[in-house]
């Protein structure tokens, strides 16, 4: 049997027309590609997220001489968080580059963890994938990894 997955997801050709929010989250998440890492790739990632109390936080991408011990700056942020604000809702994660050639999006392990959060808060994350001026916008992690996995 032959099945159809659909999803939907918010389009930004410009990073002005983004929600003012959102906006600011994104340029917190630029912000925060200057403290990573990255000495073996050259490619910063930033992160940043916003709390339910109106709360933000970022985090960097961070390499290591004895790969694959590195972080993504998303699941440094999310484990951050999770330790520390673990009863405030993460309401929207932005997420930049450096080069930002195109958008950046998560690894898979990101989604997974991203998604994981989402389920233990009961609640979407609302995530914003940006990159040469432009931003993709989907309002749940589920939509990058529809077919998640669970135990």
């Amino acid at each position: 049997m032959k099945r159809i997955l659909e999803t939907s997801y918010d389009s930004y050709p410009s990073l002005e027309e983004l929600p003012a929010e959102d906006y600011a989250l994104v340029k917190e998440a630029e912000e925060a590609t200057k403290s990573a890492n990255a000495p073996f790739s050259n490619f910063h990632v930033g992160a940043a997220l916003r709390l339910r109390s109106g709360r933000t936080l970022h985090a960097s991408n961070f390499e290591s001489e004895v790969y694959p011990a590195g972080l993504c700056a998303e699941r440094s942020l999310l484990f951050y968080v999770e330790a520390n604000y673990g009863d405030d809702i993460i309401e929207a994660l932005a997420i930049a580059s450096n080069p930002s050639e195109r958008e950046c999006y998560p690894c898979g392990q990101c989604r997974q963890v991203i998604v994981d959060v989402e389920r233990r808060q009961q609640s979407p994350i609302r995530v914003i994938m940006t990159g040469a001026g432009s931003a993709t916008v989907v309002d749940s992690a589920e939509k990058l990894l529809p077919f998640t996995f669970k135990l």
